[in-house]
C-alpha cells in the first residue's frame, strides 16, 4: 500500500513553464524582472504599499526588526506556541524575546498574556498566525498603540487567511510571510516582508542585498555605474527562477486552499465525535490556510505510540509546532503553560492539497484505532 505523506508540495507543469522561462531570459538571480513582477503581485494581493521578496521568512522577519530599530537590550514579546524563527530573529539584533503564552482553543497569541509582560524595555510584539489561523489583530493593535509598540504579523503559514475580511500578510503594519515547501504558495524556499510603510520596504530591500540597489537596475544603465556600500547588508535575495515559479503559484492560491478546505472538512466528518481526540478550532471571524492540521490528543494517550503506529502504517504525522521557551538555545525562565500542553498533545496529521478522498478516509480510520489502541484506559 502506497504511503501518505505528511506534506506534498503541488507543484507542475505550469511551474516548469514559469522557470524555462527565467532560463532562456538570461537572469535567474534575484531582484530581476521576475522578482519585480512577482514584488507587485504580492503588493496588489495584499493591499499593502510595499512589497520586497527575499529568500525566507526567517530573514524577513530579521529586516523588519532592522527597519523597525530594534537594539541590544530591547525587549520584544513573541508569540510562543510557533516555529521559533521569531525569537532567533529577535536573539539576531542582541535583543531579548519574551514569550507570550497562547490561546488553548486555538493556538494563537493570547492578548491578556502580551498585556502581562509589557515592561519599559519592551518595543514591539511579534504575533504568528498558528498553523495558518491569524492571531486576535484587533486587541493587539489596540494593545500597541496604547503602549506605542511596534506589532510585526508573523503570517509564515497563512497565505491565503483571512481575519474579519481582510488577508493575513495585511493585519499589522509589517507582516512577514513565507513559501516553503509547506506552504499554500512554494517556491521550496522563498518569503517576502509586506508593509503599509514605504520606507521599511526600502529599508529591507537595500539591506538585503549587501546595502546597494539591484544589479539588474544598474546593468540597464548606459555607462558604468559604481555603486557605494554606505551600510552593512545581507544577501537575503530571491532568486527569478524561485519568483517565477511563485508567481504561478499565487495564481492557482485559491484553487489550493479549496482543495485543504475540503481535506479539513472530511477530517472534520470522520473525527469529530471521537472523543480522545479534540479538532482545529476556527473562530467564526478568520479563515483558516491549513498549512498543518494539528489534533490534540487525550491525556490518557501516548502520542509517540500513535506516532509510531502511523509511521509504521505508511501515514506520515508529526509533533505539531514548538513551545519555543522550552527551547535550550532560549534559556528561557518562562513559563507558557497552555503552550507546553499543546506541544505535548498536538499530533499533525497530513495535510496538503493533493491528498485524495480514500487516503483522508485511511488516516481518520488509522488515526482513530491507533488513538484507542494507545489510551491508558479502555475504549
Amino acid at each position: 500500500m502506497n504511503g501518505i505523506p505528511l506534506v506534498h508540495a503541488s507543484l507542475g507543469e505550469q511551474e516548469l513553464a514559469a522557470v524555462a522561462e527565467v532560463f532562456a531570459s538570461g537572469w535567474p538571480a534575484g531582484q530581476g524582472p521576475r522578482g519585480k513582477a512577482l514584488e507587485a503581485q504580492l503588493a496588489g494581493r495584499f493591499g499593502v504599499d510595499g512589497a520586497v521578496a527575499l529568500s525566507n521568512c526567517g530573514v524577513a522577519l530579521h529586516l523588519a526588526l532592522l527597519a523597525l530599530g530594534v537594539e541590544p537590550g530591547d525587549e520584544v514579546i513573541v508569540a510562543d506556541y510557533s516555529f521559533p524563527a521569531p525569537a532567533h530573529a529577535v536573539r539576531y539584533l542582541g535583543a531579548t524575546p519574551v514569550f507570550a503564552d497562547v490561546r488553548a482553543d486555538t493556538g494563537t497569541v493570547d492578548p491578556q498574556a502580551v498585556a502581562d509582560l509589557v515592561t519599559p524595555r519592551t518595543v514591539g510584539v511579534i504575533a504568528v498566525d498558528t498553523v495558518g489561523l491569524p492571531a486576535d489583530y484587533a486587541e493587539l493593535n489596540a494593545l500597541a498603540e496604547r503602549h506605542g509598540l511596534f506589532v510585526i504579523e508573523d503570517a509564515a503559514c497563512a497565505v491565503g487567511a483571512t481575519y474579519r475580511g481582510r488577508p493575513a500578510g495585511a493585519l499589522a503594519p509589517v507582516a512577514c510571510v513565507s513559501f516553503h515547501g509547506r506552504k499554500g504558495a512554494t517556491s521550496g524556499e522563498g518569503g517576502a516582508l509586506l508593509t503599509s510603510d514605504p520606507a521599511v520596504a526600502e529599508h529591507a530591500r537595500l539591506r538585503s542585498a549587501f546595502g546597494i540597489t539591484s544589479i539588474f537596475d544598474q546593468a540597464q544603465v548606459v555607462g558604468l555605474p559604481i555603486p557605494t556600500f554606505t551600510e552593512i547588508g545581507y544577501n537575503y535575495k530571491l532568486s527569478d527562477i524561485a519568483a517565477a515559479i511563485l508567481q504561478v503559484q499565487l495564481n492557482r492560491l485559491d484553487e489550493l486552499l479549496e482543495r485543504r478546505d475540503a481535506v479539513a472538512a472530511r477530517y472534520a466528518e470522520l473525527l469529530g465525535d471521537e472523543e480522545l481526540l479534540t479538532l482545529p478550532r476556527v473562530p467564526a471571524d478568520r479563515t483558516h490556510t491549513w498549512q498543518s492540521y494539528l489534533v490534540t490528543l487525550d491525556r490518557s494517550v501516548d502520542r509517540t505510540a500513535v506516532a509510531a503506529e502511523l509511521r509504521g502504517r505508511g501515514i506520515g504525522c508529526g509533533h505539531g509546532t514548538w513551545a519555543s521557551h522550552l527551547q535550550p538555545a532560549f534559556e528561557s525562565k518562562q513559563a507558557c503553560p497552555v503552550s507546553a500542553d499543546l506541544f505535548e498533545r498536538q499530533l499533525a496529521i497530513p495535510m496538503h492539497a493533493e491528498l485524495g478522498t480514500d487516503q483522508v478516509e485511511r488516516v481518520a480510520d488509522a488515526l482513530r484505532g491507533a488513538v484507542r489502541a494507545h489510551a491508558a484506559r479502555p475504549v
